[in-house]
């Protein structure tokens, strides 16, 4: 039997790379299971003191931007340090945050916007890393390989919360003195049965699972190449399959319906028969619809609250906005406006379940314009060279997924949801663009990493 002959050594520039990407992938990992809160809300996260604490218990956000800085370093040891991209869209995020930092002087509540400009700076920073340096590791696999390692063991958290695990945590934390001084949020989500995983709430879970589910179920795939076909199909099934149910178990609607929407977008990209294929996307669109509509009919006919509710969040934002149209309120400041302006019989809310509008309510029209032009100008660019390799159109696919869904929640604000989206959209920027159809041996080369290629798309040289 003739002997499989090794891999090459990797030269130190490409170590330094590897190196990073795993670095970054493991950071990334780690902040989907610790750093699942919005950042206004840092304030009530008390910092382990034991080992049980610290395996099981969110962290402070200052420990994230700890490790932030150290992955940040290893960042600069691969940075290329060449002329930038001409490419005015990679430079929006730099006018967005500028525009927040303006914003900043004039806020209503100094507490909240220092602790949103941080978080604001870190993800445009990842996005930074990601375009210059994480699009140009040529193995990407042990990146993929840490991000779906934090992605699963949220999931088996939620797994765990669904089989018993939510009602063990009602009776811990009501067993606690001061638990009554707990924020509204915490208790509304202990007192449901929706799992929400190490996020703050069930639709925040939804938020992580659309986003990262598409790529890391093509990222499973890719990453066991060696293994034989059938063990790879039931790994990348289960990996799946487990997304899927927490999902479900999650209770969101918007994420059913976002999910609907990305499974056929999925399909119209797969090819086969093209009548076979609007054959599959017509059944699955009637299927998912039929079944929304069993599964939360119940909640449409107790008057779907929570859509009245956003209603009311998005007058006030509108109203915040149209008060002070140049410089908003503030960065993270929706709650001080909203306790102003909401109906007296309305719920208390802290962000205003509009990542686009809370943009332009706390920032001004330029906050606003910046943010949004960014975020759908990104996800048109890259299409074209996201489409045809499935690692990629994955990331596209989940991108496009919490673009959508930051219509109606808020995952721009929770450093797990934000971070990884700007991180993922560094990377999808920065890679080349395919000439024509990529397929074969180069479609799974460019799948998997980004290739030497990428400086060529990152720099003006």
């Amino acid at each position: 039997m003739a002997r499989r002959s090794p891999k090459p050594k990797l030269q130190a520039p490409e170590l330094r790379r590897a190196v990073f990407g795993g670095v970054s992938g493991g950071f990334l990992g780690l902040s989907l299971l610790k750093f699942g809160n919005p950042v206004i809300l840092d304030v009530y996260v008390v910092a382990p003191t034991n080992g049980y604490e610290l395996a099981l218990q969110p962290w402070p956000i200052l420990w994230g931007y700890g490790l932030w800085v150290a992955v940040a370093l290893a960042g600069l040891l691969c940075w290329p340090w060449r002329r930038p991209s001409r490419d005015w869209l990679v430079w929006l995020p730099l006018v967005w945050l500028a525009w927040q930092s303006a914003s900043a002087t004039q806020t209503v509540d100094a507490r909240l916007t220092g602790a949103t400009l941080p978080h604001f700076s870190a993800g445009v920073a990842g996005f930074y890393l990601g375009l210059m340096c994480l699009a140009r590791v040529e193995r990407l696999g042990a990146f993929w390989v840490g991000l779906l390692v934090g992605f699963l063991a949220m999931l088996w958290t939620g797994f765990e919360q669904h089989f018993g695990g939510l009602e063990a945590t009602r009776r811990y934390v009501f067993s606690q003195p001061g638990w009554e001084n707990l924020p509204a949020e915490h208790l509304k989500r202990i007192r449901s049965e929706r799992i929400f995983g190490t996020m703050l709430y069930p639709n925040a879970l939804a938020g992580v699972v659309l986003l990262l589910l598409p790529v890391l179920v093509a990222a499973t795939w890719e990453v066991s190449g060696r293994l034989t076909r059938i063990t790879r199909a039931v790994l990348t099934g289960l990996v799946g399959y487990a997304g899927l149910a927490c999902l479900y178990w999650s209770g969101s609607k918007a994420g059913w319906l976002i999910g609907l929407l990305l499974g056929l977008v999925c399909v119209l990209h797969l090819r086969f028969d093209r009548r076979l294929k609007w054959g599959v996307v017509g059944t699955l669109l009637v299927v998912g619809l039929i079944g929304f509509g069993f599964r939360y009919s119940a909640y449409f006919a107790k008057g779907a609250t929570s859509v009245g509710a956003r209603f009311d969040y998005w007058r006030a934002g509108v109203q915040t906005f149209l008060d002070r149209p140049v410089w908003g309120s503030g960065p993270g400041t929706f709650s001080v406006c909203y306790a102003r302006l909401k109906r007296p019989e309305a719920e208390m809310a802290r962000l205003a379940h509009n990542d686009y509008l809370q943009q332009a309510s706390d920032s001004g029209v330029l906050g606003g314009a910046a943010y949004t032009v960014f975020v759908v100008g990104s996800l048109v660019r890259v299409y074209r060279r996201s489409r045809a390799v499935g690692v990629r159109l994955g990331c596209w696919l989940g991108l496009v997924g919490w673009a959508v869904q930051g219509l109606v929640e808020f995952g721009l604000h929770i450093p797990a949801i934000g971070w990884v989206a700007f991180w993922l959209l560094g990377w999808l920027h920065g890679t080349p663009e395919p000439d024509g159809v990529v397929g074969g041996a180069e479609a799974k080369e460019m799948a998997i990493g980004g290739g030497s290629r990428a400086s060529l798309s990152l720099t003006g040289g």
